[in-house]
């Protein structure tokens, strides 16, 4: 497959970590120089999972672990906010924590914890079998509120306040209604056509990017419900003959980095996404257009994530127990 290369190639750090990797998430900074991230860990000798916020150095080469938790059960989804972070669990039950960053807000003084790792607990946790049964697949932060919306392998969509309230929900101007449905055949009845992730673009909310069974990327367009865009595909003729990857594509981001290096891109155009992928690639993929890929690795790449803050740093948890930072030019 032919891969466009980027015009400099970016700077990579490897820092190699004591245990599996499940999800990892950049935290919210009040500096560029004081960067830290939120991760998800597993213990296989021990069995045991953790939760754990790390400082990064200015150098990008060593972590300082600030907060850890142990969650009732390995975490399944990671998702985080300026203010907070939420975490589900396999278990099915759904934890909520404020961000450092709010705890210096609220009082707590963030640059006296030196070396020590501190215990930190949620502020709200969600579990029994009235949320969900068995595994919570996906979680959400609405923006700007307290709210939480997790989605389990039940089927079962809550919606979860700051105080642990939880009700069922779609659409919260619609009683018990979906906003729209899409049955595009998108896996051209090759595969069992599963959905790992999905992304909605916070200015173009009436698109969304999904990803999932043997490299498939497509977005959908509320207002052209009819059929998918598909970005990569196996087996289908009108994307690029070969797919960015055949394997199963954990997460999918929309990449506001390449689009402001590209300002011709049209408004009618999906603008460019960033895809990892369980053989090991992390890319950047476009309508119309040959993917870049960033990095090839010999193992998963189970998550990312693109600093909001500063969109040329993206952050991967490798499945070999690493963690890879890449620095865009």
């Amino acid at each position: 497959m032919a891969i466009t290369n980027l015009p400099k190639t970016p700077k990579i750090h490897r820092i190699p970590q004591p245990k599996f990797i499940d999800a990892i998430r950049w935290l919210s900074s009040p500096s560029p120089f004081q960067k830290s991230f939120i991760t998800s860990l597993y213990d296989s000798d021990f069995h045991t999972p953790s939760l754990e916020i790390h400082s990064l150095d200015p150098s990008k080469t060593l972590t300082t672990a600030l907060f850890s938790w142990t969650p009732p059960s390995r975490i399944s989804s990671l998702k985080s906010t300026p203010s907070l972070f939420a975490a589900s669990t396999f278990l099915g039950s759904l934890h909520i924590f404020k961000t450092p960053e709010e705890m210096s807000v609220l009082g707590n003084d963030m640059s006296d914890l030196g070396s020590k790792t501190s215990v930190m607990e949620p502020v709200v946790s969600v579990v029994g079998r009235e949320f969900h049964v068995g595994s919570v697949g996906g979680v959400d932060l609405m923006e700007g509120g307290s709210e939480c919306v997790s989605v389990g392998e039940d089927g079962r969509v809550n919606l979860v306040d700051e105080r642990g309230d939880f009700r069922r929900w779609w659409d919260l101007r619609k009683s018990g209604a979906a906003v729209a449905q899409f049955k595009g055949n998108w896996d051209h009845g090759t595969t069992s056509g599963i959905i790992h992730s999905i992304d909605i673009h916070p200015s173009r909310k009436h698109t969304c990017l999904a990803g999932g069974s043997s490299g498939t990327v497509f977005a959908w367009d509320l207002r052209r419900q009819q059929e998918p865009i598909i970005l990569s595909s196996i087996g289908s003729s009108d994307t690029m003959t070969h797919p960015l990857s055949e394997s199963e594509v954990w997460e999918v981001q929309y990449d506001c980095y390449t689009k402001s290096l590209n300002s011709n891109i049209s408004s009618s155009r999906i603008l460019p996404a960033m895809i990892c992928s369980e053989d090991g690639i992390l890319a950047v993929i476009g309508q119309g257009e040959e993917p870049t890929e960033l990095l090839a690795e010999p193992c998963a790449i189970n998550s990312f994530d693109i600093d909001c803050q500063n969109p040329s740093d993206v952050i991967c948890s490798l499945e070999w127990e690493s963690i890879v930072i890449l620095s865009r030019p």
